[in-house]
């Protein structure tokens, strides 16, 4: 067994040293600070405390009790907002609070995006380009019944008009904003309005662009209409992968709640609140400047990107107002193949990136499996310092693999060179001990 645990850790070893040698885009990832490892390495993650804080069904949570309070505050401090659960232990299960919350058991109504115009997984069944439906994401498995907001495609958003229609049509029990292909922001305050009048509940999967929220940019869902957010921690707020939900309505505390436990857990990863906790210390102090950066390299990397010959999507809208980066890469699939060949290709220069599904891919007979489309995030490469220059650079690494088709085992010797500098993650306290003196200011 021993030669087993070294084959483990020697696994392990490798990852770490290709990841160190590589550019990492992926927009559903980022990276945590020491002082954010620390916490989630404590022994707190040894430990159970089901229930809300001070009513836990298990005894030894005195210090967890302190911690996961804490933890709460600085959500609402920094979301702005009267209401935080930092109990679900991912973006899935908060978003399956929300469904417990605001939809009825069963042929409940809600209305999404669908999953190819940016939906993510757990909203709605997967739609294949032959019109089958694939079951067992998380709106589906509750039974709920599940429609679709109209799309702009031009604009990569949620069409107002129409989505209204069908609002009015359909008397949803919830709508959903929020995606994983999020661009800009949605029409939260205009469709609200309309769903307020079918009595509908406002929900916003917020996983993406929590951080960007947090910081003061992209939108404030909170006080466009939205009764609740859910999100994941670890996307462009730099948590561990945990999930929360937030709220600014009073009357909505005991039905987040108790939609909460023991409905869908019992013990949640106090270690990963512990990490959050820390994590929102950082944000305090460094997300404004951060998460300014983070929308700033990815107008430049889009940018470098189109000057190159990409199709980046949305140029005439600036191409981005969040982390992403979405490229129609259709017209080099003579060249180069399409969404999932340029993955690999990519992948074996030590660029990491996403396929992704665009709009139209089902009804020109695309899967998920080779889409037109791949989805870039800079959250991840701001964290580790690159800036505006270093966007530039990486597209040329993309002209040089894609447009000039570049032997990948050349062009990767240049990225590992490439990524020597930027080593060391920035915008958090360079040590453990700077971060807990910085909690105790809030």
């Amino acid at each position: 067994m021993k030669s087993t645990i070294e084959e483990i850790r020697s696994i392990l070893m490798e990852h770490h040293d290709v990841i160190s040698k590589s550019i990492p885009l992926i927009a559903s990832e980022n990276v945590t600070s020491p002082a954010v490892d620390e916490a989630c390495n404590s022994d707190f993650s040894h430990r159970y405390a089901e229930g809300w804080v001070g009513q836990r069904v298990y005894a030894g949570c005195k210090y967890i009790d302190q911690v996961e309070e804490i933890c709460m505050e600085l959500t609402k401090k920094y979301f702005r907002c009267c209401f935080a659960d930092v109990r679900p232990i991912s973006g899935v299960m908060a978003n399956l609070v929300l469904y417990n919350a605001f939809t009825s058991r069963n042929h409940g109504r809600m209305m999404v995006m669908p999953i190819p115009k940016g939906g993510h997984i757990s909203h709605a069944p997967y739609e294949t380009s032959t019109g089958n439906k694939i079951y067992g994401t998380a709106g589906t498995v509750r039974g709920l019944d599940i429609k679709y907001f109209a799309f702009d495609e031009e604009n990569m958003n949620l069409d107002v008009d129409k989505s209204a229609e069908i609002i009015r049509e359909f008397k949803p029990e919830m709508l959903l904003f929020g995606g994983s292909v999020f661009l800009f922001p949605h029409p939260v305050k205009e469709l609200s309005e309309v769903g307020r009048e079918v009595g509908a509940k406002i929900g916003y999967d917020g996983a993406h662009v929590a951080g960007l929220i947090g910081s003061g940019y992209f939108q404030d869902p909170l006080r466009e209409g939205a009764d609740a957010m859910s999100f994941s921690c670890h996307k462009t707020l730099p948590g561990p992968q945990t999930g929360t939900v937030v709220s600014d309505r009073e009357d909505l505390k005991e039905d987040l709640k108790n939609a909460a436990f023991p409905s869908l857990f019992s013990n949640h990863h106090l270690h990963n609140v512990a990490g959050f906790a820390v994590a929102l210390v950082e944000m305090l102090e460094f997300g404004k400047e951060y998460h300014k950066k983070v929308i700033e390299n990815a107008q430049a990397f889009a940018a470098a990107l189109k000057e190159r010959g990409f199709n980046v999507l949305c140029e005439h809208l600036g191409f981005t107002k969040s982390h992403q980066i979405v490229v129609d890469i259709a017209n080099f699939e003579k060249n180069a193949g399409l969404g999932g060949d340029i993955e690999r290709t990519l992948e074996e220069a030590n660029i990491i990136i996403n396929r992704n599904l665009l709009p139209w891919d089902i009804r020109e007979g695309r899967s998920y499996m080779n889409p037109s489309g791949i989805r870039m995030g800079t959250s991840e490469v701001t964290r580790l310092g690159m800036g505006k220059s270093e966007m530039n650079d990486i597209a040329e690494f993309f002209k040089k693999l894609i447009v000039d088709k570049k032997p990948p085992k050349k062009v990767k010797e240049e990225v590992a060179e490439f990524k020597k500098e930027f080593q060391e993650i920035k915008f958090c306290f360079q040590s453990p001990n700077k971060a807990y003196e910085y909690l105790k200011f809030y």
